[in-house]
């Protein structure tokens, strides 16, 4: 065949397949152009209602919550992974058989749930049961009821239960902090959350695990400077005193006298933090460092102290309390016995109204107000920790001449435990005022001097009197030790003033007593048996504290006397001053 005959047959060829291709073309498109079609329009609601049902989200990885810890370690508060029960409320309404079943399990009312879940028909989450056991989330897991999930959370507890309740805190079911430190060191404690990226069914089974964005961070550990060991002593004793002299409430503080830490602070009545639904939330309150109450006589031994260091006595001043009572304006400052002539020494061993009034109106308002506020009446504590009170000090320039007689002897002025067990500190610690921390990562605040060393000396020695057999806290001495200590025993303001029959008792010490390591504080509020005294109903708590605490830490019984101390004697019941 010749190339000329051969051309229009090629040609013929070509176009043919032209037109195959674009047939094939054409049909893909046709077929592809249908199937969006089906997919988009006819089958719109099944797809919609798969897509529903498997999703990419973010899962919250839970952080675990630091641990609260005591001084040596000891756990307070720490944190532990639980299952928590949730669900898609629709899934679990359109099967009633695994309603009841996980109704049963759950130990509730299976119409009550069927109404608890038509009201939330609409939600895809909701918390069914919180903070499960392991076994009680794996029986109701194995049900595999539609839309029930679990979900990992961590839940606190409290190893020492109520014993450091008030100062450790509590948090709420979603793990944060309500009370104490729980509260005050939230973010410390809280860590972050992380997130991981999980491909979800509906009924909240992970179908494929993705990767994790971003990993928690646990939440650091707090240590206290309190001593569980102390603290168990402390809530014991105190528990007991509150119930066996029928007192409306109490509290007991143990400090360092040189460092300023706390080691024990205990309040009555208390709470468990384990038993979230079992306590009255008024039980909550830290009694040592919210309330205030007025000292009593226990200012007396701050006032001689300022008055020896700045001269306006010295350790022969002598006071006549003649029978026992003075007339002051419309005033009657009385003692519970005459006591005629006294020295210093047993202005505080008898504690005399009388004679603390006389030093008071001798020294004038200016230089009384100056002794109260220079040992840290009336001032901040400067420390981190919800409701701490600071007291009221009234401006000398306000007094007469009565509030200046009932200031000295300790009325018309109000102190928290911890400002007034801090004022002690600084007698033990040789007039310097430390401050106080709770907390081990806090630095120490530089102590303040507020009377000199020779000062603070001597009224320990004459402290020291208080204690003897015949002086008004004879129950505070601790066997082995020497104890330096004041009693005070007030009366409680009512609607009407004064109240007669309604006292607060209370005892302040130290031990050493010639070179103190301890400063403890016992108060005991509205007692209605067994006396109301200071030394009846605080000084033996004081006692047995203490003498636990020495053991403990391993204090000598005997330490060396320091440079101008003095151990006078000569006591007994104390006023109601």
């Amino acid at each position: 065949m010749s190339r000329a005959a051969r051309k229009p047959q090629v040609r013929a060829v070509g176009r043919w397949r032209r037109h195959l291709l674009s047939g094939f073309v054409i049909a893909g498109a046709v077929v592809v152009g249908l199937r969006a079609f089906e997919l988009q329009v006819l089958d719109r609601a099944f797809l919609e209602n798969e897509s529903a049902k498997r999703a990419i989200r973010h899962v919250e990885i839970p952080a675990n919550r630091g641990a609260i810890v005591d001084r040596n370690g000891e756990p307070l508060a720490v944190s532990a992974p639980v299952e928590s029960l949730w669900v898609v409320p629709a899934d679990l309404l359109n099967a009633p058989e695994h309603l009841q079943a996980v109704a049963r399990l759950l130990d509730r009312n299976s119409a009550a749930l069927r109404r608890e879940l038509e009201a939330r028909r609409d939600r895809q989450f909701y918390w069914l049961a919180r903070h499960l056991s392991p076994a009680e989330a794996r029986r109701i897991t194995a049900l595999n009821a539609p839309g029930v999930a679990t979900s990992r959370e961590y839940r606190r507890f409290y190893p020492a239960g109520e014993i450091p309740a008030h100062i450790v805190g509590i948090t709420n079911i979603d793990g944060k902090g309500l009370e104490g430190v729980e509260a005050l060191d939230q973010k410390t404690l809280a860590g972050e959350p992380g997130k991981r990226r999980v491909i979800r069914a509906r009924d909240g089974r992970v179908v494929e695990t993705g990767i994790e964005v971003k990993p928690a961070r646990p939440g650091q550990d707090v240590q206290l400077t309190i001593d569980l060991r102390l603290q168990y002593l402390a809530h014991r004793e105190l528990k007991a005193a509150v119930q066996r002299h029928g007192a409306k409430s109490g509290m007991v503080v143990v400090v360092d006298a040189r460092s300023g830490d706390i080691l024990a602070m205990a309040s009555s009545p208390g709470f468990n933090p384990n038993r979230r639904n079992a306590f009255d939330r008024s039980a909550m309150r830290n009694r040592a460092m919210t309330d205030l109450f007025e000292p009593g006589s226990t200012v007396k031994p701050l006032l001689v102290a300022h008055a020896l260091d700045r001269g306006l006595v010295d350790s022969g001043t002598r006071y006549q309390t003649g029978d026992g009572w003075m007339q002051v304006g419309r005033l009657t400052v009385q003692d519970v016995h005459a006591y005629g002539e006294v020295d210093l020494t047993r202005l505080l061993k008898k504690s005399s109204n009388v004679g603390a009034a006389k030093l008071g109106l001798e020294m004038g308002a200016e230089a009384v107000f100056a002794a109260f506020d220079r040992f840290g009446f009336g001032k901040p504590l400067y420390m981190r920790f919800p409701g701490t009170a600071s007291g009221r000090l009234s401006f000398w320039r306000s007094w007469d001449e009565v509030e200046l007689a009932t200031a000295s002897y300790g009325y018309g002025l109000s102190t928290s435990a911890l400002q007034l067990v801090r004022a002690y500190a600084a007698l033990a610690n040789d007039g310097q005022l430390p401050g106080l921390r709770l907390r081990t990562d806090e630095p120490p605040m530089p102590p303040e001097r507020v009377v000199s060393a020779e000062a603070a000396r001597q009224v320990r020695g004459m402290l020291r009197t208080v204690i003897s057999h015949d002086g008004t806290a004879a129950r505070a001495a601790v066997p082995g030790f020497s104890v330096a200590g004041k009693t005070g025993t007030m009366r409680k303001v009512g609607a009407g003033g004064y109240s007669a029959d309604r006292h607060q008792g209370l005892f302040v010490g130290m031990l050493p007593a010639e070179n103190p390591r301890l400063v403890g504080l016992v108060l005991i509020d509205e007692p209605t048996t067994g006396g109301f005294y200071g030394g009846v109903v605080a000084a033996p708590v004081f006692s047995r504290v203490m003498q636990g605490a020495a053991h403990w830490l391993q204090l000598s019984p005997r330490a060396p006397v320091a440079p101008g101390f003095t151990t006078a004697a000569t006591t007994e019941e104390e006023p109601r001053s």
